[in-house]
């Protein structure tokens, strides 16, 4: 009996292996899918769109500038091309989020400026602004960088990663040598976020300047 028992419990446990391992393909299958359809999105024009405003040196009022010029061009608005659909947006956060996982850092960087010029107002765009920023910093851009961590707290101020992305910010310009900036920055996290990691780690960086 106790023999036949191990059998049946043995038999248990590789039926749920197996059913793990269906889980598992089925996954890698999904993501295989978002990446594709993330790379149809990409050579369909939509990710390019946005290079004017990641390549800008006027943060958000050239980013505006280029997004007007865009619409001009098209004949529609610049932003929002899409109505909200959380479901969807999503799908297309998470693939791009994927791409930062895979650590293929360019088309990360377009795919979130595809979301962002698609979704603007969607309840993903800050973390996806403040991710471009990290996605840029990766890639070495610094000034795009900057500008992505800039616009975190110009375009979502309420949003919960505004004092990290004022950190990365600070991270940036030290980098940029605009060591004058710096200090105002971390004192900008630490006075008005108090509480925080970031504020924290601001408090640490000023005592080091």
């Amino acid at each position: 009996m106790q023999l036949q028992q191990m059998q049946e419990q043995i038999a248990r446990q590789q039926g749920i292996i197996e059913e793990l391992q269906n889980d598992v393909s089925r996954m890698k299958q999904e993501s295989l899918e978002r990446y594709q359809d993330l790379d149809r999105r990409i050579g369909s024009g939509v990710a390019p769109a946005a290079t004017p405003d990641n390549s800008s040196t006027g943060g958000e009022a050239a980013g505006a500038a280029a997004g007007a010029a865009a619409g001009a061009a098209t004949g529609q608005p610049a932003a929002s091309s899409e109505p909200g659909d959380p479901a969807k947006e999503k799908l297309y956060y998470d693939a791009a989020f994927d791409l930062i996982k895979a650590k293929d850092f360019d088309k990360a960087s377009q795919a979130f400026n595809a979301f962002l010029r698609k979704y603007p107002n969607s309840q993903y765009a800050g973390n996806a602004q403040y991710w471009l920023g990290e996605v840029n910093l990766a890639k070495g851009d610094l000034q795009a960088a900057g500008q992505a961590f800039a616009k975190v707290s110009q375009l979502y101020p309420k949003h919960n990663k505004v004092p990290d992305s004022l950190y990365k910010l600070a991270d940036v310009e030290r980098r940029l040598g605009h060591t004058d900036r710096v200090k105002g920055i971390l004192q900008q996290v630490v006075t008005q976020y108090p509480g925080t990691s970031a504020a924290q780690l601001a408090q640490r960086d000023l005592q080091k300047l």
